[in-house]
């Protein structure tokens, strides 16, 4: 293939057969796509081993790459809450007749071509199906090389949906993995409404210096958790443990740990236990260092600068003294990413100042960063937490796949 041109001519096309489809008519696709995931399990985990003996055991994206029994079965569920929510198109937002008659409504539409770029992530495949067909928009997906064969079977899956419905396929379309279609992509501004990266830094970085079409910002995050020195040490302990350990490939894991000098000590000795059962890396700085030696841990590196601002995306993560308060929100305006930032603080004040200081997507008092996800926010399925301010911040999910539209009646009114 020479050119993905005619690919995106056919999702361009997609465009009215999926305008077509009445609201019930969404739903009952969406519900029968979930039966049909749940029917080909057997296939999808087949086609998905092909794709992960391909991988290093040793990567970190191969927990996102994975889909067993359990992660297909949540992937069904996820579709049919998608098909649950509220239609987001066609929603009034304003209404009024003017003086000489003209009668103006602005109205939710949908976006219209919707394209995501993405690494290892198969279930970004359904996800992203199932909120632009819930939206009224197609989709076009360029999956990794990694995911090529899970990829291909659950796009088949939903195609077979759509002829079931005799709907247009390229309502959803998998484009193919080879680099040199990137960029044909990202400039194609006559078929893409709106460009979506969900990855690395590097992918996000890529899209946004090279696309022509609108790019919405989703993946990267480098979250801190800071404990500060009135915290409840026997709360802050387990958040910790938690934001770091329960997944930590995913985007929301904790990735550095700071915590207020008076405390240091009293902290490490709590999380140093849990973090070793799970064999986590720790780059620490000269003074949790210091502690963390005394206490034997086995896993423990001299942290540099790079560690500071490194999303580890695995068993790894940094941690930095801090004299208080605003060293620590200096240290996080310098190093975050805008993604999700704790603190772990019995002084109302200070937690009351980090919500309304710290810029970040998602911030959190006495709570683990984890739960930024739109599944947690009651936003149901997400195609990711989107890190910038223009249209959508945090879980950018089924509401904001959605543009304005002005609606103007007359009567032979001129100007």
């Amino acid at each position: 293939m020479e050119t993905i041109q005619p690919l995106l001519q056919e999702a361009q096309q997609a465009t009215r057969s999926i305008k077509l489809l009445t609201d019930a008519k969404k739903q009952q696709l969406l519900h029968r796509m979930a039966v049909a995931i749940s029917e080909r399990a057997a296939d999808i985990i087949s086609e998905n081993k092909k794709d992960l003996d391909r991988m290093d055991d040793a990567d970190p994206k191969k927990d996102r790459l994975l889909l067993n029994a359990a992660r297909i079965k949540d992937l069904a569920s996820s579709i049919n809450e998608v098909a649950a929510l509220p239609d987001p198109t066609g929603q009034l937002i304003l209404e009024s007749t003017t003086a000489n008659g003209l009668h103006i409504q602005k109205k939710t539409v949908a976006l219209g071509v919707v394209g995501v770029i993405y690494e290892s992530r198969p279930n970004v495949t359904i996800d992203v199906a199932a909120l632009c067909i819930r939206s009224g928009n197609v989709c076009v997906l360029r999956g990794g090389s990694d995911a090529l064969y899970t990829n291909i079977v659950l796009v088949g899956i939903i195609h077979a949906v759509l002829k079931e419905f005799g709907l247009d396929t390229a309502i959803v379309q998998l484009l193919p993995t080879d680099r040199k279609f990137i960029i044909e992509m990202l400039t194609a501004v006559k078929y893409i409404d709106i460009i979506i990266p969900r990855g690395s830094q590097q992918l996000i970085d890529y899209v946004r210096e090279n696309s022509k079409v609108p790019t919405i910002e989703t993946g990267a995050g480098v979250c801190h958790t800071y404990v500060e020195q009135t915290a409840d040490i026997s709360k802050a302990g387990p958040i910790v443990i938690n934001a770091k350990v329960s997944r930590p490939s995913v985007c929301n894991a904790l990735d550095t740990i700071l915590v207020d000098r008076p405390v240091a000590k009293q902290l490490l000795n709590l999380v140093a236990p849990g973090l070793l059962e799970y064999n986590v890396e720790i780059f620490a700085d000269e003074v949790s260092y210091d502690i963390l030696k005394e206490l034997n841990y086995p896993h423990l590196q001299k942290a540099s600068e790079d560690d500071f601002g490194r999303e580890f995306l695995d068993f790894k993560c940094s941690v930095k003294v801090v004299d208080g308060y605003d060293e620590a929100v200096k240290h996080i305006a310098e190093y975050s990413s805008k993604h999700s930032e704790a603190i772990i603080s019995t002084n109302p004040e200070l937690c009351e100042r980090f919500l309304n200081e710290v810029d970040a997507a998602a911030v959190y008092i006495n709570a683990s960063t984890r739960f930024t996800d739109g599944g947690q926010f009651g936003l149901g399925a997400e195609i990711g937490i989107s890190t910038q301010k223009l249209h959508a911040r945090g879980p950018f999910a089924l509401e904001k796949l959605v543009t304005e539209k002005w609606y103007v009646r007359g009567d032979g009114q001129i100007r």
